[in-house]
Parts: C-alpha cells; structure tokens; sequence
C-alpha cells in the first residue's frame, strides 16, 4: 500500500510537472504574441509622422473612449431598457434627454471660443468628457440593479459626455496633424482606431456581463480613467489657436474687430455637405432611440428574442460604420458632393424597404446603411472642410460642423422617442418621409445658392 501510494504521489508530481511546463510555455507564447501585437498597435500609430506630431496619443485616447462607450452599450442594453415598462422608460428617456442634451446642443456653440481663451482648455476639457463617464459609471454599477430614479439621468449622462467628447475631439485632430497628412486620413485612422477599440472591448463586456452589469460598467470606468489621463497627456498643441479664424455658419460677410478674430464665411461646398450630413445624423438618433422600444414592445414576427434582434441591428450599424471607413480611402476618386447625395438617399431607400417589408433583415439593412450613410457622409464633409475652408479656419470648422451634426441627432432622437410604436410601420415610414422631404430641401438649397461661391 505504501509503494501504491508513493507511486501515485510520483504520477501526481509528474503530472504537476508537466501540466507546469505546459502553462508556462503557454504564458511565454501568449506573452510574446500580446507584445508583437502591442507593438505593431503602437507602430502603426505612430506611423507617417503621427507620432512626432502627437497624434499617434490623441489615437490611444480615442481606442479606450470607444472601448469604454461599447462596454457601456453592452451593460445597458439588456438591463436598463428591459428592467423598466416601455411606457415609463420612454417618458424617463424623453425627460432627461430634454433637460441635458438640447442645453448641451445649444450651448455648445460656445464652448470652442471659450475654450480659445485659456491655457490647457481644451484638453482639459475633453479629459472631464472622460472623466464624468467614469464617475457616471462607477455609480451605475451599483444603481443598475436598484430602481433609483437616477438610474435614467446617469445613464444620458454618459451618453451627453459622449457626445461633447465628439466636438471636443474634432477641434483636436487638425492641431496635431503631421506634415502631408489630409485631414480625411488623420480622421480615417483615428476612427479606425475606434472600431479596433470596439471590436475588442464588446467580447470583453460582454463576459465582465455574465458575472452581472455592474462588472462591466465597472470595466468601462476603468477604461475611461485610462481615457482620461491619455486627454491629459495629449500634445500642448491641441491648445494652440495661432493663427486661426472663426468660421460663421450663417452666410454674411467675413468681418472681423480689433477685440474679436477674424470671421470668415462657411464657403457653398461645405454648408451642402454639411446640410446633407444632417439626414444621416438624424436617421442615427432617430434609429438609436426608436428601434430600442420597438423592438421590445412590437418586435417583428421572428423567433429571435428583443435582446438578440436589438444585437442584429446595432451590430449591423457598427458593420456599417466599419464599412464607411474602409470606403474613405476611396474618397480621391469620388468626388465628396455627389457622394453625400448617395448617402442621403441610401437612408431613405433603407427606411422606405423596412417600412414595407418590416422585419429582421430589412430592419438590419436599414441599420447597415445608416451606419454606413453616417460614417461616409461624415468623411465627404471633412474633405470639403480640408479642400474648400483655408488652414486657419480648419479647427473652427470642424469643431461647430461637428456641434451642429450632434443638434441633429438630438432632433432625431426626440422624434424617435415621440412617434407611437404600433403600427410599426408608422414611425419607420415617418423617418423616410423626412430623409426625402431633407434631401429635395438639400437639392433645391444648393441650386439656389450655386452661382454665389462664398468668399474666404
């Protein structure tokens, strides 16, 4: 009996041994592959001079902050809008939606000028983007499970932080662009990197989810603290104004006082792209916001659940956007003008096929579209911005087109939360209606304002 079990002690110790040498060759492999893989991340950030010029770091920041809103996603999208009735969450929704993201949309404005006249302001502010998401999280994870009546208030509080992150950020990246680098590219890459950022965060979530949405909206805090001290760390010249005017929006004569900058008008090729981006814009809010309750209230005939068609669409409009950027580098054999024309339209056509055969695949259509209308319009609109707007003005350019894209979302969204969700047909058919009624108001705007190029 003792040679029995000596021997057995000896096959265990074998058998540790092995399984030993086994875990860590397995760490050493897994090790070394997670560093070639950070390390051609890092080169290719840091690539065609973004990493002397300091965008390669504004790309870092813009990884996590995407990782972090795709955990958030993920956290929220089987709790928040299944835990409370339709009716209520609706109600909740509007209300908070009205008390902070139409202040923000109209206030924004002035957040760019404000910013100009401090040092450090614009990182700064883009880091308390970051940091408020955090903080936002950190007290979801423990309300999420609670009926807090501030569960709703936080919850649009990260969705508002995300949103002032978007026109903080694009005042941003024109400041560290390297030399002969377009600002399409740079926008390119930064947005690649959000995808990237996305893609690997959502699995992560996901498990963190498993164990309960307070682990993942905890990991998302995380994400964005690590966000926020890359906002901190971005290049001092994200702060820089010299040099640059202010772009008017409204069509006037440049003018400029001793006491203020100089002025200069939004030339005709920018306010059509800019006015086309609205419809795509639009379309996002609208679809984010109805097809949340809709497909929890009145949900296709399908043997899908709400939770899983809700994942069918949102990962279709995320394909979409991936498809977008992947289309830009097309953008030197497309001319921008015709191109936002084809995203407006796409919208429409989208919403008019799912009004009429309404349903799981049609309703992922019209999410692939509209992300991929989105992402593509967007990229048209920072071409005309880089081809037709002089250097100067390019930062207040992108900064107030980017805070006029989110009033438009902000309006979609309220339509979305309005509209009735039965017939369902009804408020799918009323989002086609206003894409088409938007894009002949595009048309007929800029036949009208052609024969008057804007002076720059």
């Amino acid at each position: 009996a003792a040679d029995r079990a000596r021997a057995v002690g000896r096959g265990l110790g074998a058998t540790a041994r092995v399984t030993g040498r086994t875990v860590r060759g397995t760490a050493r492999v897994t090790g070394r592959a997670s560093r070639y893989v950070g390390s051609q991340a890092r080169r290719a950030a840091g690539a065609q001079g973004a990493e002397q010029s300091g965008l390669n770091r504004l790309i870092y920041m813009h990884f996590f902050n995407t990782a972090g809103d795709a955990a958030v996603a993920i956290s929220l999208a089987g709790s928040l809008f299944f835990q409370v009735p339709s009716g209520e969450a609706r109600g909740q929704v509007a209300l908070f939606l009205g008390l902070t993201m139409l202040p923000f949309a109209i206030v924004a404005p002035l957040i760019g000028p404000f910013l100009d006249k401090f040092r450090h302001g614009r990182r700064w502010a883009i880091g308390a983007t970051m940091a408020l998401r955090a903080f936002l999280c950190w007290g979801l994870a423990g309300a999420i499970n609670d009926e807090s009546a501030w569960l709703f208030a936080a919850a649009l509080g990260v969705l508002v932080s995300s949103k002032a992150y978007g026109v903080t950020r694009a005042a941003a990246v024109p400041r560290l662009l390297p030399r002969d680098f377009t600002l399409v590219k740079a926008n390119g890459r930064v947005s690649l990197a959000g995808i990237v950022g996305a893609s690997v965060s959502a699995p992560l979530a996901g498990l963190a989810s498993l164990a309960g949405a307070e682990w993942s909206l905890r990991y998302a805090a995380a994400l964005f603290v690590i966000a926020t001290v890359c906002a901190i760390r971005l290049p001092a010249a994200v702060d820089s104004s010299s040099g640059e005017e202010v772009l008017v929006l409204m069509a006037g004569p440049s003018a400029s006082t001793v006491s203020s900058p100089a002025r200069t008008r939004i030339p005709t090729a920018v306010a059509f792209a800019l006015r086309a981006n609205c419809g795509p814009r639009w379309l996002s809010g609208f679809l984010l916001m109805f097809m949340a309750f809709l497909l929890r209230e009145n949900p296709p005939e399908s043997s899908l659940s709400a939770g899983v068609m809700i994942g069918v669409v949102v990962g279709a409009a995320g394909a979409g956007n991936a498809l977008g950027v992947a289309a830009a580098s097309l953008l030197r054999r497309i001319n921008p003008s015709v191109t936002v024309v084809l995203a407006l339209v796409a919208g429409a056509v989208a919403s008019l096929i799912a009004t009429l055969f309404y349903g799981v695949l049609p309703l992922a259509l019209l999410g692939l579209t509209a992300g991929l209308a989105q992402s593509l319009a967007k990229f048209c609109l920072d071409a005309s911005i880089q081809r037709d707007i002089p250097e100067r003005v390019q930062a207040s350019a992108f900064a107030r087109s980017d805070t006029t894209l989110q009033l438009a979302w902000v309006i979609g969204g309220f339509v979305g939360i309005a509209l009735p969700l039965e017939p369902a047909r009804l408020g799918l058919g009323v989002a086609c209606g206003v894409l088409t009624a938007w894009t002949v108001y595009v048309l007929v705007t800029s036949r009208r304002n052609v024969v008057q190029p804007a002076p720059v």
